[in-house]
């Protein structure tokens, strides 16, 4: 029986139970009206039982339950129909979905090959026949997975598609309360790493306590997302080592748990041509990482009454306040969320220290994207993020600076030679360099405009002192007792502590004369400390 004849015949069968059901109903009311005007009568035989209204229709009553039973059973039946009828409509829409996109994918796949054949074609051919080549995508000509004959044939069906799959299992704070929350993503890539489906599913962790259970899940649920799109051939991509060895048979599973939704997976790989798994690092497995956190996210917030209505409500792990949804911040790399409040003070001690911002997560080095601070951070705190985050990827002796004051960018000094050679001859051997940004020449010895027929002996005797900037700064050095590092030239402050200097180069030297410190041992007789400096304030300073 196909699926037009079961819905036909499903139905007649709810119709004949209706009307059954009415049936019933309409003898049961005329037995209580029967019934109570016999009553009426052997109770007050001179009253007539017209003067009575009829009695409202009731619940039928015998004395076996066999009527109440009947109306419950038929109650019943009525309703599994409906629920059956629901699924039978949602099963059609969804079948009705993943034929579109698989007509879909048919398409661009075939779009694909055809620009690629075009660029195969010579010049001199395509300008002579170029208007005659034509290839129309004939909708319809890749079928469902119902007709397997016809979609082996389909463009898609000798393509190899990328299923990215995680599971994840994580710790988290809803309100007051430490949960344990699971969840999977799926991505399915075309052969161009184009998502073509995502899937994002909470797990139940009464039934998924662990991170191997929930990468099997996810795997599970990857082969069911390829099984309904027709896919032919797959390579899943995954991220653990364990079920990577269970998948290709390294190893096999000892534990019962594991082993039916591994068993599910295998009879899955069994309905393809091409099934391949490939261990990949965390980086290659980022859709299905975020789809995963997602599915996380959407478990540990809960909505609440504002003033503007409703909103989602997400506890903050460092502060532990509960703060709106979208105030909540997710690094990019990691996707561990901390409120806005949170994320503005940590960046900006990291800031002041002077350090590149990692995400706050205890043993987490995923790195702070500055684009994504926007939504907490002033401008001026972004551009001064941007420039710090700059600086560390430059090592210090590598610095260079545009020594033009409206200009002041950031270089190395591989990156500056490579591009003065072009416009300079001899740049490596006579030091000018070209600013990258503001196109004027600079010296990178005298670190001051370029000084046309002079070299930088001749200039520096000429100019002991480049610019009043520099004067105001060399006196202030003095004075301060500020020392400068030989290697890098940055100017080094003792606040207190002892003599023995290491600067941020990574150069050693003493404070008092500037002498290098070998193997952590002075080559100068110069003392080690001074008690003014290890004792302050009546404190000992250590």
């Amino acid at each position: 029986m196909d699926g037009d004849d079961l819905e036909a015949a499903v139905a007649e069968q709810r119709r004949e139970l209706v009307a059954s059901q009415a049936l019933a109903s309409d003898a049961d009311y005329a037995f209580q009206l029967q019934l109570q005007e016999a009553i009426t009568a052997s109770l007050s035989p001179s009253r007539a039982s017209a003067s009575r209204p009829p009695p409202a229709p009731a619940e039928p009553v015998g004395d076996d339950g066999d009527g109440d039973g009947r109306s419950l059973a038929t109650a019943l039946m009525l309703e599994e129909m409906e629920r059956y009828a629901r699924e039978h409509q949602d099963r059609a829409q969804c079948e009705a979905e993943f034929r579109r996109m698989r007509e879909d994918l048919d398409c661009r796949v075939h779009d694909l090959r055809f620009a690629a054949e075009i660029v195969g074609i010579p010049e001199e051919e395509w300008r002579n026949y170029g208007d005659f080549y034509h290839k129309p995508f004939q909708a319809g000509c890749s079928s469902s997975a119902a007709s397997s004959s016809s979609s082996s044939s389909s463009p898609a069906s000798s393509e190899c598609f990328r299923v990215h799959v995680k599971g994840l299992v994580s710790e988290e704070w809803i309100k007051d309360e430490k949960v344990v929350v699971a969840g999977l993503g799926v991505a399915i890539c075309d052969f161009k790493d184009n998502v073509i489906m995502e899937v994002k599913k909470p797990l139940i962790n009464d039934v998924l306590v662990s991170d191997l259970e929930a990468e099997i899940e996810a795997l599970v649920q990857g082969l069911h997302a390829a099984f309904c799109l027709d896919l032919k051939r797959v390579n899943v991509l995954i991220g653990d080592v364990r079920l990577y060895n269970y998948v290709t048979g390294i190893q096999s599973p000892g534990q019962s748990k594991i082993a039916t939704p591994l068993n599910e997976a295998t009879m899955l790989q069994k309905k393809l041509m091409y099934f391949g798994a490939t261990l990949v690092g965390p980086n290659d497995t980022k859709y299905a990482y975020k789809l995963a956190r997602d599915a996380i996210v959407s478990q540990i917030s809960w909505p609440e009454e504002t003033n503007r209505g409703k909103s989602l409500k997400e506890t903050c792990v460092i502060c532990f306040e509960d703060s709106s949804v979208t105030e909540m911040f997710s690094v990019e790399e990691c996707l561990h969320r901390y409120c806005f409040s949170c994320m503005k003070r940590h960046v900006e001690a990291k800031l002041l220290d002077g350090v590149m911002i990692k995400c706050p997560h205890d043993g987490c080095n995923s790195e702070v994207k500055i684009d994504s601070c926007g939504g907490f951070l002033e401008p001026n705190i972004i551009s001064i993020m941007s420039q710090r985050m700059k600086e560390a990827s430059v090592p210090v002796t590598e610095r260079v600076y545009c020594p033009y004051p409206r200009c002041s960018t950031l270089m190395s000094k591989h990156e500056v030679l490579e591009y003065s050679r072009n416009g300079f001859v001899g740049a490596e051997h006579s030091g000018a360099r070209k600013c990258m940004k503001c196109q004027f020449f600079f010296c990178v010895e005298c670190k001051v405009p370029w000084h046309y027929n002079m070299s930088c002996y001749e200039y520096q005797r000429s100019n002991p002192i480049a610019t009043a900037g520099d004067a105001q700064l060399k006196s202030l050095a003095s004075k301060r007792l500020w020392r400068e590092c030989v290697k890098c030239k940055n100017l080094v402050e003792l606040a207190e502590g002892c003599y023995h200097i290491t600067c941020r180069c990574g150069y050693e030297f003493c404070y008092i004369c500037g002498a290098e410190w070998k193997n952590k041992k002075a080559t100068c007789s110069c003392p080690i400390w001074d008690e003014r400096n290890i004792i302050r304030d009546g404190r000992r300073r250590y």
